[in-house]
């Protein structure tokens, strides 16, 4: 053998050292046809290599790990159906902006075409749902593909991308290198800000009066937290922020108005409509945000910070745009601001007075065990904690109840608002920040999704809280029938619901059932003392809604009450 050949190695080793290359140390994946040559690899591997009992839970831990760290999550698949399995899981990233790298295994390249078996085309099914997307057709490539891959994917906006490996190429011999940089002439983020745009902000932020910061997501992608919060303490401007916003400025602050929208806070709603200046970071103004574009901020000028050019006037028009990252941006503006005093003294009085007569309540005088009591107790028994939610109404109850102080510690399915997020998301996230205490808070419905992972956390020793908040309804879907549909509760109904604590004990998890108030802290206690994961089943009252809500396409200071009424 020659020394050039003692040195080529399959493509199969070559991916996972490209992997290794690029720090990751946990992929999250499910075994297959097309893409043995990599798990045949991976048996030697000193990744760590998560077992998931569906696919569409690899990708949706993926991205949980990614959210938990900043760092890129990883999720692999076979051919044909392993790959389609992972599309929900990466269309969820690819809404919320979170860095994951999906790589899938693929009929060998000449059979191609040829409706081979489990073959699909997963680079085309993906188009509109990745950041970008590779199908490696020549082993040679395969190297600075995996390069440029975990670049676009973490780099600017952040997203998924997909890197389809056919079964030849992964079994092709290739002499080892690895690039330490990719150029791409057609992709480069700005992150500067330009600036005069950062000129024209600074000087709508001295006259404003009535200031307020709207925060997203974006803002805790690049680790502006620190800045949002500076910024707010120099000009006295409440802020509020978005669902994927939570964590970026601390909800216990007394600037802090908690979350906008259509179940946002009256006073963070009250606040958009009457400010005269919003400062948007790191978001999207989202139709959930907005409700009715005419009515929203209607006296404000608007300043927009973002890293994603293509969101700038999207849905709603903008006096000074500015592209770039939030971080330099926030530090830009911190630096050139002149003020001398805030103006907004009265505002904040205001805004006060609107806290006091709208706060965030719940009637718990029933004998019926209230979710938001759960989720509360669950909040303040919790140190350390990373809370992450499935989709509904127990999502949203968590996003009033839960009060984020960091960022990175609340989790939850936005723009999709993927059913079955959570339970894999936690998990990833518990992989990715071991020493944190991680709930999943999960409606009835969703934890059903992908109940089957209770087998992975348990077989990989992996501690999960589930606070399983149970009224026996699809509750957010039932809520919508009471109040728009005159009550026809048309497949709604959950009532063939699991022993939800025979479910956990079957796969040798903690179950614990929970029916009165009076044992929902001593069953916290037992869960987070538990050395295995747990399922908590809180069987609350069935017909609770979730207020304040606005009606879709309304403005959102038009708030529906409790009874039906506006």
């Amino acid at each position: 053998m020659s020394p050039n050949e003692s040195r080529r190695i399959p493509g199969a080793r070559a991916l996972l050292e490209a992997l290794q290359r690029e720090g990751v140390d946990t992929i999250f994946g499910y075994p297959g046809g097309q893409i043995l040559p990599v798990y045949d690899e991976l048996y030697d591997s000193k990744l760590r290599h998560i077992l998931v009992r569906h696919e569409q839970a690899a990708a949706h831990a993926a991205d949980g790990y990614a959210r938990a760290t900043g760092r890129t999550g990883v999720c692999l698949a076979t051919s044909g159906p392993g790959a389609t399995n992972l599309v929900t899981g990466i269309a969820t990233a690819y809404m919320d902006s979170v860095p994951v790298v999906a790589i899938t295994g693929q009929v060998p390249v000449p059979m191609i075409g040829n409706d081979a078996f489990q073959e699909a085309d997963i680079t085309g099914i993906t188009i509109p749902i990745t950041k970008h997307n590779y199908l490696i057709k020549n082993v040679k490539e395969l190297t600075h593909t995996v390069k440029e891959a975990f670049y676009v994917a973490s780099s600017g906006r952040p997203g998924p991308v997909l890197i389809d490996l056919p079964k030849d190429v992964q079994n092709a011999l290739v002499e080892f290198s690895y690039p330490e940089s990719v150029q791409l002439q057609s992709y480069k983020p700005t992150f500067s800000g330009h600036p005069l745009q950062i000129k024209k902000a600074c000087a709508l932020i001295e006259k404003a009066e009535r200031p307020v910061l709207y925060v997203g997501g974006g803002a805790i992608i690049a680790g502006a937290h620190e800045e949002v919060r500076t910024l707010a303490e120099t000009i006295m401007a409440p802020v509020t922020t978005t669902l994927m916003g939570k964590g970026a400025f601390p909800e216990d602050h007394p600037l802090s108005l908690g979350m906008l929208g259509m179940h946002g806070t009256r006073y963070a709603n009250y606040s958009i409509i009457d400010c005269d200046l919003l400062i948007a970071i790191g978001a999207r103004f989202s139709d959930r945000v907005t409700g009715k574009l005419e009515s929203f901020a209607p006296n404000a000028k608007i300043v927009h910070i973002d890293i994603d050019p293509a969101e700038m006037g999207k849905n709603v028009k903008v006096d000074v745009p500015i592209v770039g990252d939030a971080k330099v941006i926030l530090k830009k503006i911190i630096s050139t601001l002149k003020l001398k005093l805030p103006k907004s003294a009265e505002w904040l009085k205001k805004i006060d007075l609107w806290k006091r007569e709208y706060p965030l309540d719940f009637d718990d005088a029933a004998g019926d065990l209230k979710p938001q009591y759960v989720i509360k107790m669950i909040n303040e028994m919790t140190r350390d904690g990373i809370f992450v939610t499935e989709v509904g109404q127990a999502q949203m109850w968590s996003a009033h109840y839960i009060k984020c102080k960091s960022p990175r510690t609340f989790i939850s399915s936005g723009g999709l608002g993927t059913m079955g997020y959570g339970f894999p998301a936690a998990m990833g996230a518990k992989i990715g920040c071991p020493d944190k205490n991680v709930w999943n808070i999960a409606g009835d419905g969703s934890i059903q999704m992908n109940i089957q992972e209770l087998a992975t956390v348990v077989e990989n020793d992996i501690k999960v809280n589930v606070a399983i908040i149970n009224n026996r309804y699809l509750g957010m879907v039932r809520q919508w029938q009471e109040l728009f549909f005159n009550r026809r509760y048309s497949y709604t109904n959950m009532t063939g619901q699991p022993n939800f604590v025979k479910v956990a004990e079957a796969y040798d998890a903690v179950g614990i059932e929970v029916t009165k108030k009076s044992e929902v802290k001593d069953a916290i206690k037992q869960s987070l003392k538990a050395d295995r994961s747990v399922f908590i089943d809180f069987k609350v009252s069935r017909e609770e809604n979730v207020f304040p809500m606005v009606p879709a396409g309304a403005s959102i200071n038009e708030f529906v009450e409790r009874g039906g009424s506006r």
